[in-house]
């Protein structure tokens, strides 16, 4: 992988210094956007491979930005912001952002958690015995667009997580796999005490089953330990 880009998007001028220095230190090329206007400029004119982005920003704030980051395959996001509250992590999460950390953070932390994000974002289909395109109870995974095709043809753009849970789940149907097996694949970090991502996550595939044809049965919660994947994979 060549030297990845970050994005910071942040409008405090000293937190995004801050972090601009923290990721250059760290050998990564660094752009910087103080809101959403700035960030679509730089995506225009480089391929970024990650987004660190506060929510509080002028204009349009970063939970409607994220989905806007979305669109765009391969963008890892993470959510850098002093706001706390379960609602807003839980908000953050659904619309797609891949992790979510609280200010004030932990600079070392933050920066292995940006490396394994974007190791992943880089090799999606790497290390998997799936082809790029699987089929199971009239469903379609594609890996190429990262995107979940109905029964009925219409498609819905997967943020990674979802993507990644979904791989997992494809690559072994039937068998339970835990939450700290789903967070791995997922970000790349290990689970943290009363952390929803994986809960979050399995939550949105479940409406994209259940939104065309009810089939929100194919991932069943399995008390205590985890998820299992009850649908059929076409061989």
């Amino acid at each position: 992988m060549n030297t990845p880009n970050v994005l910071i998007v942040e409008d405090e001028v000293v937190t995004r210094t801050t972090l601009k220095s923290l990721f250059e230190a760290e050998g990564y090329n660094v752009f910087e956007a103080q809101d959403g206007d700035q960030m679509h400029e730089h995506f225009s004119n480089q391929t970024i491979n990650l987004v660190i982005m506060d929510i509080n920003l002028p204009g349009k704030n970063g939970l409607i930005l994220a989905r806007e980051v979305r669109d765009r395959k391969n963008i890892g996001l993470i959510f850098l912001t002093g706001r706390d509250n379960d609602v807003d992590r839980i908000l953050g999460l659904e619309i797609g952002a891949d992790d979510y950390i609280t200010k004030p953070f932990n600079p070392r932390e933050l920066t292995i958690r940006a490396r394994n994000l974007m190791s992943r974002t880089s090799n999606v289909n790497e290390d998997s015995d799936l082809p790029s395109r699987v089929k199971f109870n009239g469903w379609t995974l594609d890996g190429d667009s990262r995107s979940l095709i109905a029964p009925d043809e219409s498609e819905f753009r997967l943020p990674r997580s979802e993507f990644r849970a979904l791989h997992l789940f494809l690559r072994h149907p039937g068998k339970i796999l835990t939450r700290e097996q789903l967070i791995k694949e997922m970000t790349g970090r290990e689970l943290r005490p009363n952390d929803r991502t994986v809960d979050v996550t399995i939550r949105r595939i479940r409406k994209h089953f259940e939104s065309v044809a009810n089939d929100e049965d194919l991932i069943v919660t399995i008390h205590g330990e985890g998820y299992r994947f009850c649908g059929s994979v076409d061989s």
